[in-house]
């Protein structure tokens, strides 16, 4: 049977209902919400509103989260990887009005991130058991949880349920983000260090839950290149023997034009610094394990059609498989 497996970064995908943030600290006037916006209270009312860093989080825009929808129905794949979302709820949402109920399976467990931004699997294919692993730990910091987000385990069956097909092990690793006020290569150093220490967890983890002959695959945005020192715990272990499954990806369409051009195809994430060439980078990875390396067929990436993004600033990726 064929089966594609794709990852993407839905970038930001929060639902119209702010569900978190105690109300209180509206009553109290302890916010930085939009002083236009009036709450009233009756007997026994109780809300629950969104806010990160004092501010009310917004829903991604209807016409965003359209775009996201067409590119996910235009790639048509069976088991689809996804990061950014806010929670199990807004995922389903997603599926079932925007995307018309096109994935009857949805999971998402929810993760440490304080945005609330989680991580989720939607598939065709029936799934099997599902694990969090967000409680792992680093043995250099046993005290400090070592996803920002998680890392899902995800089983992947076949239609008559009597087979595992895959397992796929969904990230969304330490991004390179420094806040404004922190000391920018101070950040940048730690930042890099989470991405390596998360690396060797999850080389370890992956390692514990499979055998030699397994067939998995390590997917997710990784806010790394392919080659990056901090992603090499997993990426180059011999143990594991993981292939890169996008090394050689075929285009949905030719990128934007742009000066310098991309030096490759095998890119899903451009960024620019003010007066500064784009940088482009293939972020959103899927690394697939000997076994499954042996079923691939194809790799695709969905090219965006403008420098910003189609409703997202990543770029969809997947390969087919034949099994």
């Amino acid at each position: 049977m064929r089966v594609k497996l794709g990852t993407f970064n839905l970038n930001n995908l929060f639902s119209r209902y702010n569900f978190k943030g105690e109300i209180d600290a509206v009553k109290q006037d302890d916010t930085g919400v939009d002083s236009q916006l009036t709450y009233e209270f009756g007997p026994g009312s109780f809300y629950k509103i969104r806010t990160y860093k004092g501010k009310l989080v917004q829903a991604k825009k209807p016409a965003e989260s359209q775009k996201i929808a067409d590119r996910i129905a235009n790639m048509d794949v069976d088991v689809l990887a996804v990061q950014e979302v806010e929670d199990i709820d807004t995922l389903r949402q997603f599926n079932r009005e925007t995307l018309g109920g096109l994935y009857p399976h949805c999971v998402l467990i929810e993760g440490n991130d304080p945005r609330l931004i989680d991580i989720g699997v939607l598939s065709k294919l029936p799934l099997g058991a599902m694990s969090s692993w967000q409680a792992a730990v680093h043995p250099d910091d046993p005290t400090r949880l070592i996803f920002g987000r998680d890392l899902l385990e995800v089983q992947v069956l076949n239609p008559a349920r009597t087979r595992l097909l895959f397992t796929v092990f969904n990230n969304h690793l330490k991004s390179h983000y420094v806040d404004w006020r922190d000391d920018p290569v101070a950040g940048q150093k730690a930042n890099d260090e989470r991405r390596l220490r998360q690396a060797q967890v999850i080389a370890d983890i992956v390692k514990q839950r499979t055998r030699p002959n397994s067939r998995y695959a390590i997917v997710g945005d990784m806010n790394d290149p392919v080659g990056s020192q901090c992603l090499s715990a997993f990426t180059q272990d011999k143990e594991l023997g993981l292939v890169d499954a996008l090394a050689d990806p075929q285009e949905t369409r030719p990128p934007k034009d742009d000066t310098p051009p991309p030096a490759t195809r095998a890119w899903t994430h451009r960024y620019k610094r003010s007066g500064q060439p784009a940088e482009y980078e293939l972020y959103d990875q899927i690394w697939v394990s000997e076994g499954l390396a042996a079923k691939q067929t194809e790799a695709w990436i969905d090219r965006r059609t403008k420098h910003g993004g189609d409703g997202s600033d990543h770029d969809p990726a997947w390969i087919t498989l034949e099994l």
